[in-house]
């Protein structure tokens, strides 16, 4: 293989794929990034095992030349040392050269540098998605109910399925579910798919998801999904990012959500998430996060915590709205912080069904979305 390609193509292509990089690879050459260069261009690949991405450099982009070829081939490169060394080479264009399958020369200006590589056969095919069921998602719509989903994955890895996030598609809308048995995240949307394709369970680990998330590119980008029993591959411009699902199914949630409530109150998200935040500064010194949420009377909630080293916070704020039976209850203050930051509505609806059973926090007036807290019991 002997080809030169612009820098800063290089180095974006590196970047996109040096995610799915393990710092501990159960196998060598996991630590490395593949090189495929022929025709068309360069491919980088890159994976763990769980989550494998490759990134397309085309030869020519926008009728200007990026990736010059003199000879195809392939090659395995260390992931660390061949991105530090392409970030600080002194030229707009670098020089790669394979001598054998083993062994990589990169030129750049006056600088040369000979890295010891690997055998590209050893390195793992990537998984097929062949006969897979296809549906198309806008990206902003995905990166953003990965965001308002994904924080509530467990990070006990005792219950690997928690570790994922559920996905599920029925009658052209696309619903993602997390959940870590204290809390539960809810979004969906609308995506073009068959109107009679349906999925039940597909798990996608909430590490994965993430480095998916970051790579999705915040334009009007069109993200390509196909999906088996065992594998998901997403495929967007000039990237291909593919994921094992987890295996096992994913605990049936549906029945601990309801639209019944003994309390409920419409205010703004801004305002109790400033109030809880100002709380949770002592319940974190107690290391129980707990802050509680009390009716008081004239048309006001009363949020509180206190900490026996520091003091007390306490702090009465007016809903838009607050109907129902008196409540008292105590919940997670970081649980519930998490959940306000995803939305993004001025005004938050939060429904009670007593001071045991679930908080249930949706956008006012928005369906596609919702957020169940589990409650504390407590003795004052």
């Amino acid at each position: 293989m002997k080809l030169s390609i612009r820098k800063d193509a290089l180095g974006e292509a590196i970047g996109h794929v040096i995610r799915a990089v393990s710092p501990r690879p159960v196998i060598p050459i996991l630590g490395g990034i593949r090189l495929d260069a022929d025709a068309r261009g360069l491919t980088l690949t890159a994976s763990d095992t769980d989550m494998t991405i490759q990134s397309f450099i085309p030869a020519e982009k926008d009728g200007e030349p990026v990736v010059r070829l003199e000879g195809d081939g392939s090659l395995v490169l260390g992931a660390k040392f061949f991105s530090e060394i392409v970030r600080k080479l002194p030229t707009d264009t670098v020089e790669l050269e394979a001598t054998d399958a083993r062994r990589a020369v990169i030129r750049s200006g006056n600088a040369e540098i000979e890295l010891v590589g690997m055998d590209p056969d050893e390195y793992p095919v990537m998984p097929s998605v062949a006969d897979a069921a296809h549906f198309q998602a806008g990206g902003l719509q995905l990166k953003q109910l990965i965001h308002r989903t994904v924080f509530a994955v467990s990070a006990n890895e005792s219950t690997p399925i928690l570790t994922g996030v559920l996905w599920q598609l029925s009658e052209g809308r696309l619903k993602l579910t997390a959940t870590d048995r204290h809390r539960l995240s809810k979004a969906e949307c609308a995506v073009s798919a068959d109107p009679d394709l349906k999925l039940d369970q597909l798990v996608i680990a909430g590490r994965t998801l993430n480095e998916l998330s970051r790579l999705i590119p915040d334009d009007g980008t069109v993200i390509d999904v196909q999906a088996t029993d065992s594998q998901v591959l997403f495929r967007m411009d000039g990237i291909l990012f593919h994921s094992r699902l987890l295996d096992g199914t994913y605990p049936d949630t549906s029945r601990i959500i309801t639209n019944q409530y003994k309390t409920e109150l419409v205010m703004s998200t801004r305002e109790l998430a400033d109030a809880i935040e100002r709380a949770y500064l002592l319940s974190r010194e107690e290391k129980t996060n707990i802050v509680r949420l009390s009716t008081v009377g004239g048309g006001e909630i009363e949020v509180s915590s206190s900490s026996l080293e520091i003091g007390k916070v306490t702090e009465r704020i007016r809903p838009d709205h607050l109907a129902g039976e008196d409540l008292k209850i105590a919940f997670n203050s970081r649980y519930m912080l998490d959940a306000l930051k995803v939305i993004d509505s001025e005004k938050i609806h939060i429904g009670f069904t007593g001071p045991m059973s679930p908080i249930l926090l949706r956008p006012d007036r928005d369906p596609d979305m919702l957020h169940l807290i589990l409650p504390y019991r407590t003795t004052t």
